[in-house]
């Protein structure tokens, strides 16, 4: 039987109230402040130890918070851990996944513990291995699967028992270019009807996917906002970028007197300013001897804000 919530329509999926954990001294997560609405694809960005999965496991009842609390679908985690179970589905970075078993042994199990009609698993089985691309592989060993087939076949066991709140741990994490957009691709097709929280320290990938996304570093969130609304509201300066031969630090200096930041390293220059006149300076940097490879001015990207929020960049 699939997953129901008693929860009135007009609560947050999830609400996180000061909530904090600690390891002796080290405070993994300090009083975070999230308020998730229903349907939406939320994305938590960060770097590794930023506190991205000691969230998600607290939010899953998988580890109890030191301090403050988070009700999900109205649940609180502290209290009602049996209901938050009941209405959530989660897929981990580390899958709990028997490689000994097929895939469609491990959903009919996962299925069964979840208390799914023997009919109805019989039904949706095939279904979910045709949309992961798994329906050839529906008889193979999970040990013989690479690392892109286990993710899948572990957000379809997430989903399985139809919950109403789905929690992603880095979804794509060591997946190649084309299996991660692929799941793109299936995680944008369930926008709208399921309630999304998604880890990733991906940038492209927050900022393809998310409706929202959480800034997170140190624990607690730096930045929230739309994609649109980060980029906009945090940087408000946009960036040109000039490949050009012969420049020299006159040209700099020059081009100092207009522009205050102006940078040039490695044959690229970078000219930031509010208002930036692109004409006016290819023509004044051509006019003073400069042969330019290529001109562009750059939109503000996630990195820029997290470079800036934090003072680091965030690599994978």
């Amino acid at each position: 039987m699939a997953a129901t919530s008693k929860a009135q329509p007009d609560i947050p999926a999830i609400e996180t109230l000061d909530l904090s954990r600690s390891y002796g001294q080290l405070l993994a997560v300090d009083k975070l402040n999230l308020n998730i609405r229903k349907g939406e694809l939320f994305a938590l960005l960060g770097p590794n130890g930023a506190g991205k999965s000691t969230t998600i496991n607290m939010l899953c009842c998988l580890l109890k918070p030191t301090s403050g609390t988070a009700r999900v679908m109205g649940f609180d985690i502290n209290t009602q851990g049996y209901q938050v179970k009941s209405i959530i589905g989660s897929s981990p970075q580390e899958t709990a996944i028997s490689d000994h078993l097929t895939p469609v042994e491990n959903l009919g199990l996962f299925g069964k513990l979840n208390h799914i009609d023997p009919a109805k698993l019989k039904e949706w089985i095939p279904r979910f291995l045709e949309i992961m691309g798994l329906e050839d592989r529906a008889k193979s060993q999970v040990h013989t699967f690479s690392g892109g087939m286990k993710r899948r076949l572990s957000i379809m066991m997430a989903l399985i028992h139809n919950p109403d709140v789905v929690f992603l741990d880095e979804p794509t994490l060591g997946l190649d270019p084309q299996v991660r957009h692929a799941m793109w691709e299936y995680i944008e097709s369930l926008k709208g009807k399921k309630t999304i929280l998604l880890t990733t320290h991906y940038m492209e990938e927050a900022d393809h996917l998310a409706d929202r996304i959480g800034i997170m570093d140190q624990g607690r969130i730096v930045a929230l906002g739309t994609p649109v609304e980060l980029k906009q509201s945090l940087i408000k300066e946009p960036t040109m970028r000039v490949q050009a031969f012969n420049i020299s630090q006159r040209m700099v200096a020059d081009l100092k007197n207009f522009y205050p930041k102006v940078e040039f390293s490695g044959g690229t220059l970078s000219i930031s300013a509010e208002h930036l006149e692109f004409n006016e300076i290819v023509n004044r940097l051509q006019n003073a001897g400069a042969t330019i490879r290529s001109a562009q001015i750059k939109d503000p990207s996630l990195e820029d804000v997290y470079l800036k929020l934090t003072g680091k960049e965030l690599r994978e």
